[in-house]
């Protein structure tokens, strides 16, 4: 079981992804060139994510690496980004028997009315794998540790998935009956409610109401996420001492990821509207019409605007945090990771009504928190991906000498951090205050579903 579902996991998602909704496509009953050429469409989308990120990280890892050079920063956690994450959840005992072992918790909480969400983001399942590996590497090993990890993350995930829901399709265009079953973006939703209400608050803070289409109207062609892009992008260039030739092309390519993002998810939505639409209609006959959500990736709406805005403007900010933090604690200086800022705000957004102000504040609050998150968490992943990469050579899993290993990419969200300072620090009491939370939220969302079904 562990070598197949391996094997499974290092095709990759733009190759799983097409595969497995093709045949949940059959399995619902569409055509098979209907269901084909939907999950064509989102393995294509992939693709296009993937060179995009990979437009972020490999011009961009050079010219941050000489600021930091620069500067002289001594920043010991090495940004390893998702895919050594990725790596270290699916190689270990724990994550190569998470999918089946989430899809049955998923089943057994729907048919007990304490979900309405069906998790098919299997991709997104390496952020369970990834918590779950963690403690297990922590705790000696220990399967009872990792699954529990896991396991509690997974249904604290789907319980706030179903608390967002109709938030998250009221807000967004095209994704009726879809929620985001993923703990790294609804990790910053607390954040989002709580800085929300605390901004509504001040006195005039609400003229500051603006939009990306305001931000566009205001400053014209400077708020266009494309010219955005190129500003950030050469002054990056500019801050590493680049030439002007170089200073330019960085400029133009950020500018390029700007304006391919949003063209890029618009495949995700064409390919998963027929299967989301096709499985609420079967899901609707089995459970006699009862409301079920499709749990789906959160890339479906990461082309948003303000998300593209905020994305931008608070990736030089999070470099110079991270460097002028570094005197406080902080460790860690986000490279690859940066590439992932767009994921934080797909759940901030519903709460803040894409303000661009609002929404800044509150991933400026997040992120500063999450890198001494990553900071924290940095010596429990290294023993991690050292013992991934001594046991399967996988490079990705591969930590430079000198440095000890970290990511933004989960390691910096509060489900992830709290879940590990739980094992970590308070072991079997943890273990009891996690246990109890995991309860009491299953129970007060299964009341809620039952007494939204009997009105």
């Amino acid at each position: 079981m562990e070598q197949v579902f391996t094997y499974i996991i290092q095709l990759g998602a733009s190759v799983m992804m097409p595969i497995l909704f093709t045949i949940i496509g059959l399995c619902i009953g569409m055509k098979f060139g209907k269901a084909l050429k939907s999950g064509l469409y989102v393995g294509v989308g992939f693709v296009g994510l993937g060179i995009v990120t990979a437009l972020l990280t490999t011009n961009f890892n050079t010219p941050l690496d000489a600021i930091s050079k620069i500067f002289n920063l001594d920043l010991a956690v090495f940004d390893m980004g998702w895919p050594a994450a990725a790596a270290v959840a699916y190689n270990t005992a724990v994550g190569a028997l998470i999918i089946p072992i989430c899809l049955g918790i998923n089943f057994l909480l729907l048919v007990t009315k304490c979900t309405r969400t069906v998790n098919i983001d299997l991709w997104n399942y390496w952020h369970f794998a990834f918590i779950g590996a963690v403690a297990y590497f922590v705790m000696d090993q220990s399967l009872l540790w990792g699954y529990f990890a896991a396991i509690s993350c997974y249904i604290v995930t789907l319980v706030m998935a179903d608390l967002t829901a109709e938030r998250f399709q009221s807000y967004y265009d095209n994704v009726e009956g879809i929620s985001i079953p993923q703990p790294f973006c609804q990790s910053f939703t607390a954040f989002a409610i709580g800085i929300n209400w605390l901004l509504d608050r001040i006195p005039g803070f609400s003229k500051l109401d603006i939009d990306a289409e305001g931000l566009k109207k205001k400053f014209g062609v400077l708020g266009e996420p494309l010219v955005l892009g190129v500003i950030v992008g050469a002054l990056i260039g500019w801050a590493a001492q680049l030439d002007i030739k170089k200073i330019l092309f960085l400029g133009v390519t950020m500018g390029a990821v700007m304006e391919l993002i949003p063209r890029i998810t618009s495949l995700f939505i064409e390919g998963l509207k027929p299967i989301s639409e096709k499985t609420q209609e079967v899901v609707k006959k089995r459970f006699k019409g009862k409301k079920v959500y499709i749990g789906m990736s959160p890339a479906l709406v990461i082309g948003h605007p303000t998300t593209l805005v905020v994305s931008l403007l608070l990736i030089p900010v999070t470099l110079v945090l991270a460097i002028t933090l570094s005197k406080t604690g902080n460790q860690f200086l986000p490279l690859a990771s940066l590439a992932g800022m767009f994921y934080v705000f797909v759940m901030v957004l519903p709460y803040t009504k894409g303000n661009v102000v609002k929404t800044f504040i509150v991933g400026l609050v997040a992120v500063t928190i999450g890198l001494y998150f990553v900071t924290d968490m940095a010596p429990a992943f290294t023993l991690a991906a050292n013992t991934v990469f001594e046991a399967t050579q996988d490079k990705a899993a591969q930590i430079p000498d000198g440095f000890q290993a970290g990511a933004m990419d989960f390691a910096s969200s509060l489900f992830g951090y709290v879940i590990y300072a739980c094992v970590k620090y308070l072991q079997w009491i943890g273990m009891g205050v996690l246990t109890l939370i995991t309860i009491a939220m299953v129970v007060w969302n299964r009341m809620r579903i039952v007494k939204e079904e009997q009105q």
